[in-house]
């Protein structure tokens, strides 16, 4: 894959977990700021904190990384998702049925980002 390329598909790549990161800070912040009208567990506040904590911290201190800006995308995505479906089980089937688009995304996401690495480059085009 030429560089030119590269430097498009890293450039898509710091956007998108950026924009991630966004949306995981405003819904983890909504969710803290609705704590005292809904009341959640100790655990699940703290874990919230410290989720928010990290994603607002990642737009400093993983602003050049990529594998941390996906492990705190990681890990505020389940300090979200893990507690409901522990305190809703009914609520694992819809989870799963949501990942199978998101599994589908990534697979073609990666095949585009290895697209053109095995094959030879044609010219002209």
């Amino acid at each position: 894959m030429n560089t030119s390329a590269r430097t498009s598909w890293d450039k898509v790549e710091f956007y998108t977990s950026y924009f991630l990161m966004f949306v995981l800070a405003s819904v983890i912040g909504t969710r803290l700021s609705f704590a005292t009208v809904w009341e959640l567990s100790t655990r699940d506040l703290v874990l919230n904190i410290i989720a928010l904590v990290w994603v607002v911290a990642s737009f400093w201190i993983a602003r050049k990384r990529r594998s941390w800006r996906l492990w705190i995308i990681a890990f505020a995505t389940a300090t979200q998702m893990v507690p409901m479906i522990v305190h809703h089980p009914a609520t694992l089937f819809p989870v799963l049925g949501g990942l199978i688009p998101v599994i589908i995304m990534v697979w073609a996401l990666f095949a585009l980002s290895r697209k053109g690495s095995n094959s030879p480059r044609v010219r002209g085009s």
